[in-house]
């Protein structure tokens, strides 16, 4: 497993939850690098999942397509972040426009030649505000598997 992320104190903190796991620890490999001018290499992951990785509009269409490109055929690429109707509760969100996506505006960018969308929803979860009242809030989830 190849684990990529642009901050290095995820990363760090990454390694520690592992680091009690030494048979996992070991299948590691953790890198340091920004996704936006180091694209992971093309068809080479079983799996590539990003986890809230929220670009600016002019970059996400890039980023995620170079994304999709690094999965094997028959592979999966599953893709999480915090929906636009989490701007409308009080839990705080990032609120640059265009920040947050839907699961359709990703899917709307893999050619339908290449990928089957396996799953495509706004998912709704229990979470607290900075008060500690609880909100729903939505997590947008593609999951798409890569055609032979």
């Amino acid at each position: 497993m190849t684990a990529v992320d642009i901050s290095s104190v995820a990363l760090s903190r990454a390694a520690d939850a592992v680091r009690d796991d030494p048979a996992t620890a070991s299948r590691i490999t953790w890198q340091h690098a920004d996704l936006t001018v180091a694209p992971p290499p093309a068809g080479t992951f079983d799996l590539v999942t990003a986890q809230y990785l929220h670009l600016p509009p002019e970059q996400r269409p890039d980023v995620y397509q170079r994304l999709a490109a690094s999965v094997a055929p028959r592979g999966t690429l599953l893709i999480v972040g915090h929906h636009p109707s989490d701007l409308e509760t009080t839990v705080r969100r990032p609120s640059l426009p265009g920040l947050l996506f839907t699961a359709e505006q990703i899917a709307a960018e893999l050619d339908g030649e290449d990928w089957e969308v396996v799953t495509c929803a706004a998912r709704a979860r229990a979470a607290s505000d900075a008060e500690g009242t609880p909100v729903t809030v939505h997590d947008a989830v593609l999951r798409a598997r890569r055609r032979p």
